[in-house]
């Protein structure tokens, strides 16, 4: 299964599927974005009067046409089949308040001739020879099913064939017969008779699919069967618009087309963190999975930490202070190890994702994120509600400072993970990976992170001080815990300056191993301050990136010398950092520059990729990256406030 590109999402952050550009199926997945993938592939079509089944989503004789219903998640997929003069309307959308997808289709004759219409469904679930599905007729439709879950296809009127093994035989010929009502195969075919559709006639025909967490569901189908298509599809068309609009602060009013590209990017925005977010656990996936095989990286649809702190501070931005908090609360609180320490990657359901090292900033940005919220909030029950939290993390933090630093000589955090695994293996003294998880060491990024949560935990105190009431003894211990934290972070900012900066061209080093230029290099300025803008190895530090990592197309490159997906492709993640970079150094044209090449290389329906093509200026990799629209929001309400915008 390789389909890469997720074009379109639609859901209701329980249910989530992808479409491809000509609205095919990819993926629908439950009872999270990153939960159980149901769909191999699923390919629709139409058998028309002797024709072999014509596919919707591949036909040499289709033309398309894909759009959103203004401020929602509704999927419209426009097909013109130009052979037989057929027009096709294709309406996709997931119910707000259960499992069902509604999909629903007009066709409209634009012929002179009739023609009988029959409606095909192929569809392979995925399965696994550990867990294989069955399959089962009823008379609406049919159920793929195993013994946790069921895939349910049907639709309010009685299908005319099925075909439960060997579907792929004669598929195409849309004439199904099979002897059987249930049988083992993941692959099965349903048609239903749609009737004569004269010349200039139009008929509606909708499809529901019903995914349960049970192989138990025709109480839930029979009862979906009644429903009044129409007046569903409406309601969540209303629901998403009043989402939209409790949720957009402002609105470009110039008919221009970059700003409407703008607001499209703005409000699509809005439209995907609710498909993304656990609503139970508040984790939110770095985007919808595009490799599940891990063919071109190591998946996606996870949760990290680092990630979530730029997506959380785009959340305040946008209203959504609810799933911030949530996030913090629930999801970072029940995610740390007992040692205090964030693993790599989790799942949004809490659990522990697939990893392959641990990544010290993972740690330290919960405690930078903890104080960015209250900044936003001024909310002093937050800080109370998570500071255990945070003072757990730094303790572990202290171990790893003192394992470079060699203030022990007792390797901390080796220990200290030996003990958590009770068993004994190798495992270099500083084994953080660095932001982009490709190299192990000393990174100038990682270390930033920690000097500004050592600072952030300082104010987190200054906040909490309880002042005059507070006792002699717990004011000492405060004070003494406050003069750690600064005889910490002194540590590490001087090591960074001793360390991790060129002496001789007076410019930032990623890490200690190399000099390869590298855009984190940029969190020390933004977001977490170690340097200042205005610095002179911060400005020697960006020409140097200007040199070696701007593209010809006016992106940014992540690093020299990378090597993931080709390495050549600019990244919007790392150009919108240089915009905010710009943004903290009053350059505020530069910043409008690289801002407006991540808006005019922005992907159908307002969707933001992880990089962009040097060649075409089309996305390239993932689409929808949470990570891509937080930097996006960040950036976009700064030039705001500027009234750049």
């Amino acid at each position: 299964m390789s389909k890469f590109y997720n074009n379109a999402l639609v859901g209701n952050g329980k249910f989530v599927a992808s479409f491809s550009d000509t609205g095919e199926l990819l993926r629908a997945c439950y009872p999270n974005v990153d939960g159980r993938q149901f769909v191999d592939y699923f390919r629709a079509g139409l058998k028309i009067n002797d024709s072999n089944v014509i596919y919707f989503h591949k036909d040499i004789n289709n033309k398309y046409n894909q759009k959103y219903v203004e401020d929602t998640n509704v999927l419209i997929t426009e097909i013109n089949n130009m052979y037989f003069s057929l027009n096709i309307m294709q309406m996709d959308c997931v119910m707000i308040d259960d499992n069902i997808m509604i999909k629903k289709y007009i066709f409209k004759n634009n012929n002179n001739i009739e023609m009988n219409l029959k409606f095909c469904v192929d569809s392979k679930i995925l399965s696994s020879n550990i867990e294989k599905y069955g399959s089962r007729v009823f008379d609406e439709g049919i159920v793929q099913y195993n013994h946790n879950y069921s895939f349910s296809i049907f639709s309010n009127q009685k299908i005319e064939g099925h075909k439960l093994n060997d579907v792929q035989s004669n598929f195409e010929s849309g004439d199904f017969v099979d002897k059987d009502y249930i049988g083992m195969s993941n692959e099965v075919a349903i048609s239903y008779n749609l009737g004569i559709l004269k010349p200039g006639e139009q008929r509606e025909f909708v499809l529901y699919i019903l995914i349960e967490d049970t192989p138990d569901c025709m109480y839930k189908v029979y009862k979906t069967i009644k429903m009044n298509s129409a007046n569903e599809i409406s309601k969540i068309e209303l629901f998403w618009k009043k989402y939209v609009q409790s949720h957009k602060k402002f609105l470009l009013k110039s008919n221009n087309d970059y700003d409407n590209k703008i607001m499209e990017i703005y409000t699509r925005t809005i439209l995907l963190y609710p498909l993304l977010t656990n609503k139970e656990t508040g984790g939110i996936a770095a985007a919808m999975e595009v490799d599940e095989n891990r063919e071109k990286s190591g998946s996606y649809s996870y949760c990290w930490t680092r990630d979530s702190i730029f997506i959380t501070k785009a959340l305040n931005i946008l209203n959504m202070e609810d799933e911030t908090k949530l996030f913090y609360n629930n999801f970072c609180r029940n995610t740390q190890s007992s040692n205090g320490m964030w693993e790599q990657r989790f799942y949004t359901d809490k659990t522990l994702a697939p990893c392959w090292g641990y990544q010290i900033d993972e740690t330290a940005s919960v405690i930078y994120g903890v104080w960015d919220y209250y900044k936003f909030s001024n909310d002093k029950s937050f800080l109370e509600q998570n500071l255990k939290m945070c003072e757990s993390a730094i303790k572990f933090l202290y171990k790893y400072i003192e394992n470079i630093l060699n203030i022990d000589e007792v390797d901390l955090v080796k220990k200290d993970l030996e003990d958590k695994y009770s068993e004994k293996f190798e495992i270099h003294k500083q084994i953080s990976y660095d932001l982009w998880e490709m190299n192990e060491g000393i990174h100038l990024y990682s270390l930033s992170s920690i000097a500004s949560a050592l600072h952030c935990m300082v104010e987190i105190y200054n906040v909490l001080d309880s002042g005059e009431h507070e006792s002699r003894l717990k004011k000492e211990k405060r004070l003494n815990t406050i003069n750690k934290l600064e005889k910490y972070a002194n540590l590490i900012e001087n090591f960074i300056k001793d360390n991790l900066i060129d002496k001789e061209k007076l410019i930032l080093k990623r890490n200690t191993n190399d000099n390869n230029m590298d855009i984190s290099v940029m969190g020390a300025v933004y977001p977490f301050n170690i340097f200042a803008s205005d610095d002179r190895v911060i400005k020697n530090t960006v020409d140097k990136i200007n040199m070696t990592l701007k593209t010809y197309s006016n992106g940014y490159l992540r690093f020299e010398g990378d090597s993931y997906m080709e390495g050549k492709n600019p990244w919007v993640i790392t150009t919108l950092w240089m915009a905010l970079y710009y943004m903290e150094s009053e350059n505020v044209n530069e910043a409008e520059k690289c801002f407006k090449y991540v808006v005019e290389t922005a992907c159908k329906h307002g969707f933001l990729s992880e990089q962009v093509s040097n060649e075409d200026s089309n996305f390239k990799w993932v689409i929808g990256l949470g990570w891509s629209h937080a930097m996006f929001i960040i950036v976009l309400n700064e030039l705001i406030k500027r009234k750049r915008l």
